[in-house]
């Protein structure tokens, strides 16, 4: 009998014995991802979560969306691997808080800065927050093979955008008062960016004994400003989807 999961909306029939797993945040992105491999089919679409299923190297990978946040990655991630995904390969897109990264640029994150919630609903703080080793080498071997010298190192992982990323374009203009000056830290510290995912993916997959790697585009700088361009986000999204169907390659 067919495991169904209650949020995706998909069985392990569906999946066809996937292993590997693309995961990007925004459902607009899975159908562009998944049209990177053969045979590529909707499975299904339900609220932040939208999954398609192709082929690699003749073997099935699944592609979904976990939406933005650790909460529901945690829950992208805990149903595909009751359905027998193992290896988790995050993309998305970032700001850098480094000044020599510049737009455009790919960061492969090592290890997160575990500024969210939800990773410790898996493991203590003290449990870091790293990225599966053959993961990430095949990410950067990916971006390699492409001509690209991707940044490799930390990445600081917020559960909020504004606060927990040191924003002050705010409505209340107001961040308390243990993250004023937190930004200037994580740079001090040779911290590369922020995003929103890592440190929970990171945590919950090394805790319980599954693979994960994160590549993201730069699309903004925040030493220079805040805002991306929008063919800069664009460019900056295709070449991660090409580093990351690289590396879903080697690893399948």
């Amino acid at each position: 009998m067919a495991k169904h999961v209650f949020h995706l909306g998909i069985t392990d029939d569906d999946l066809q014995g996937a292993k590997l797993a693309i995961i990007p945040g925004d459902p607009e992105r899975v159908a562009c991802i998944a049209s990177q491999l053969s045979n590529a089919r909707l499975l299904a679409s339900h609220r932040e979560f939208t999954s398609w299923l192709g082929e690699l190297a003749g073997k099935a990978v699944v592609v979904c969306s976990t939406g933005i946040g650790g909460p529901s990655t945690s829950i992208a991630v805990e149903e595909l691997a009751q359905l027998g995904v193992t290896t988790f390969l995050r993309i998305g897109t970032t700001g850098a808080i480094q000044p020599g990264i510049n737009i455009g640029d790919m960061i492969v994150t090592q290890g997160a800065v575990r500024l969210d919630g939800a990773s410790r609903h898996f493991a203590p703080l003290a449990f870091p927050a790293v990225a599966d080793f053959d993961c990430s080498c095949a990410l950067v071997d990916a971006a390699r093979e492409l001509g690209l010298s991707p940044h490799v190192g930390i990445t600081a992982s917020s559960d909020t955008f504004y606060p927990g990323q040191e924003r002050y374009d705010t409505y209340s203009a107001r961040v308390p008062g243990h993250l004023q000056g937190s930004m200037k830290e994580w740079q001090a510290m040779g911290v590369l960016n922020y995003e929103m995912e890592s440190a929970t993916l990171f945590t919950m997959c090394a805790s319980m004994g599954l693979k994960a790697g994160c590549v993201a585009g730069v699309i903004v700088n925040r030493t220079q400003q805040e805002t991306p361009d929008q063919s800069t986000l664009q460019a900056a999204e295709q070449q991660a989807i090409e580093i990351v169907i690289g590396a879903a390659r080697r690893l399948v």
